[in-house]
């Protein structure tokens, strides 16, 4: 757990100690460092949340740029709503809607020179991380998994002789199996070997040097370096966006593509992959089909006039 050192960090560990305990990630704690640090140099004396520290906070942090607040915000809102006893509670509406994140989906090309730039990552990047790398992200995208759910499994949740994961550390605390391929099961036994005697004891199965799990900051670090290096004739800032949610992204387009290359309909089959990749609504499994190449809009796989009665209102932009 990061250092909180605020009057209020009593209660910030206690309540990320509950959230641990009913099987939540630890996403929210970068959030809840930079509130205490703030509210450390600006409000010391602080023993509860007001509307000035939060809004004080709030404009501090914004006006370096709204990335990434609307993962903080949430996370100082559900800390008030723990807390009760007369701290102040955010609107729910306290930033201007965010700007979507168009999914960003890879080629096959794109994909593969991905994965050999992690297989052979440059930079000062220590011998744990060059050595998961390669196997978490063929991991993640072969299974379809969001970013936190990859680096949080534990061990004890991976059959390494069926290739069956549970998914513990879900959205909306929903857990799923899911069955990784026989590829990619294993490399993650190689990688297990390996893995075995520098953290023989951690309960998870991505870990860092200092035997804790991969955080989130580390994981986009080094994916965004891959990425760099796969392109290394382009210059950084002429890249499109890539992010590590984008390889789920391309998990779902794949998925579907194949199921119309076989003629499937696509209708009935997205319950399937609806409850593989773990969403809540419908629609959010929909919203992929709305991404597929143009080539493949007028399949007969597609049933359109089904389709776009479905809202696609699917939370792109969250980032965990």
């Amino acid at each position: 757990m990061r250092k909180f050192t605020n009057k209020l960090a009593p209660v910030i560990k206690e309540y990320l100690e509950h959230r641990s305990m009913i099987g939540y990630s630890d996403c929210q704690e970068r959030a809840l460092e930079m509130f205490d640090s703030y509210c450390q140099e600006h409000h010391p004396n602080a023993e509860t949340i007001t509307k000035e520290t939060v809004r004080g906070w709030i404009n501090f942090e914004t006006s370096r740029g709204l990335k990434g607040m609307y993962n903080r915000v949430p996370a100082v809102r559900l800390l008030a709503q723990y807390m009760g006893n007369g701290a102040y509670i955010l609107p729910s509406k306290s930033l201007p809607p965010p700007k979507p994140n168009k999914p960003y989906i890879l080629s096959d090309d794109e994909l593969s020179r991905l994965f050999a730039a992690a297989d052979n990552i440059n930079g000062k990047f220590d011998d744990s991380v060059k050595l998961m790398f390669p196997t978490l992200l063929r991991l993640q995208y072969t299974c379809g998994l969001r970013p936190y759910e990859v680096r949080l499994i534990k061990q004890k949740n991976f059959n390494l002789v069926t290739g069956e994961i549970l998914i513990d550390k879900t959205k909306r605390h929903r857990e799923r199996i899911v069955v990784a391929s026989d590829y990619t099961v294993n490399q993650c036994r190689k990688y297990n070997a390996v893995r075995a005697i520098f953290a023989p004891q951690n309960e998870y199965f991505f870990v860092r040097g200092d035997n804790s799990p991969l955080p989130k900051d580390k994981l986009w670090t080094v994916f965004n370096r891959c990425w760099q290096q796969s392109n290394s004739n382009i210059l950084a800032n002429k890249l499109p966006r890539l992010r590590p949610y984008d390889l789920r992204h391309r998990f779902a387009s794949a998925v579907l593509q194949k199921w119309l290359d076989n003629g499937k309909d696509l209708y009935a089959m997205l319950p399937y992959l609806q409850a593989y990749m773990g969403h809540e609504n419908f629609s959010h499994t929909a919203y992929y089909i709305h991404l597929l190449p143009e080539n493949l809009l007028n399949s007969a796989g597609v049933d359109w006039s089904a389709i776009d009665e479905i809202n696609p209102g699917v939370d792109v932009w969250e980032i965990k």
